[in-house]
């Protein structure tokens, strides 16, 4: 009846983790993460990460790119670029080659901003030991 349009997917395809939803343990994925609801573990990406207004995270997050508008508890790397709105709270250390935190953020943690992709993602893995 309906035919399916398969031309959209690619690796950019959205994983939307919605508000009513809770996930636990490590959460990996390749394309862009929308997170809107509770995540506890660790959070993977490849690509974008965006943290809703009322999203809760506790975990270890890694993406390209990522949006906060919610809580994070954990430490965040990202090989571009992190956005930290006004709304969002953050308790954990920051690595990226480039950051942007509007007024009113709540921060708690180290800041390691090493101005390209490849130093923040080495600056993270000289922490770890």
């Amino acid at each position: 009846m309906f035919k399916e349009d398969h031309s959209r997917a690619s690796k950019n395809t959205e994983t939307i983790i919605g508000p009513s939803v809770k996930v636990e343990g490590d959460f990996v994925g390749d394309g862009d993460v929308i997170v809107e609801g509770i995540v506890l573990g660790n959070l993977k990406t490849k690509n974008h990460l965006r943290v809703g207004k009322d999203a809760k995270v506790q975990a270890e997050v890694e993406a390209d790119s990522v949006y906060i508008a919610g809580e994070v508890q954990g430490n965040i790397t990202a090989q571009g670029s992190i956005e930290v709105t006004s709304s969002a709270k953050i308790k954990g250390d920051i690595a990226a080659s480039s950051l942007s935190i509007e007024k009113g953020a709540i921060i708690n943690g180290r800041i390691n901003m090493s101005g390209t992709k490849k130093e923040a993602v080495k600056a993270k893995n000289e922490e770890q030991g």
